[in-house]
């Protein structure tokens, strides 16, 4: 079975670090954070671009493990273009 979550950290502009998981429903990746480990998982309805660009580069990693449809690639990269159409993938993207 593949993994349906993927989780990372990062720091807000305000200096502010976040625990961020992306869920995987459908065809969907649904964006949740909490500042410590034992706060509430909180929804993030419009996603930055860095929580996409993190995504995209933990999805390939787990496609080249074989955890992951090849075709999820392709998927993440719409929905980025679709949110952020000024972020441009090199030649393979």
């Amino acid at each position: 079975m593949p993994k349906a979550e993927i989780s990372w950290r990062r720091v807000t502009e305000d200096g502010m670090r976040l625990q961020v998981y992306a869920h995987h429903v459908g065809r969907d990746w649904l964006f949740y954070a909490r500042e410590r480990r034992y706060e509430q998982w909180q929804r993030i309805e419009e996603p930055p671009l860095a929580d996409w660009l993190e995504l995209l580069d933990a999805a390939q990693r787990l496609i080249n493990r074989r955890r992951l449809r090849p075709e999820e690639e392709g998927r993440i990269k719409a929905r980025i273009r679709e949110s952020f159409p000024e972020v441009e993938f090199g030649p393979a993207g």
